[in-house]
């Protein structure tokens, strides 16, 4: 399973944008200078993200780009989904998806929810703030559980 270079560039302007927390708003030349995104990629995450709730984009005067709730509330699964779209290991975890020819006989169906849940879940407990810090990420044993 790999991300998308959409998905991991997206995590990558949300760190950049949350150093800023606090702070002044940047803008997206400042982010794709600070990241090495290009700025046509960095205008395009900008747009979705905002679309997606987790940035506020202001025009004009004072105007800039900051994170739309603290970086503590918004996980690394927000991010992801907001430029990807619901996080789903297969096609038969997402809803109303019935296109696999094994789905009626299929003795693991019933398993990838949990799975699927799991992975989620993981990504879930991941914030923004975390991912902000210069220590690695530790997953705590409730994320392994």
């Amino acid at each position: 399973m790999r991300l998308s270079s959409m998905a991991d560039y997206a995590v990558v302007t949300m760190r950049a944008a949350a150093q800023h927390c606090g702070g002044s708003r940047t803008s997206a030349t400042q982010l794709a200078e600070e990241t090495g995104i290009p700025l046509p990629t960095t205008q395009k995450l900008i747009s979705l993200l905002s679309r997606g709730g987790l940035l506020k984009s202001m025009r004009g005067a004072g105007g800039g780009i900051q994170l739309a709730r603290p970086a503590a509330a918004i996980s690394l699964a927000d991010i992801i989904e907001t430029v990807e779209g619901p996080i789903a290991m297969t096609a038969c975890v997402e809803q109303g998806r019935h296109d696999c020819a094994l789905e009626p006989s299929c003795q693991v169906k019933p398993h990838w929810g949990v799975v699927n849940d799991a992975i989620r879940g993981a990504l879930d407990n991941v914030s923004l703030a975390s991912l902000s810090d210069t220590a690695p990420v530790r997953l705590t044993e409730s994320a392994h559980a």
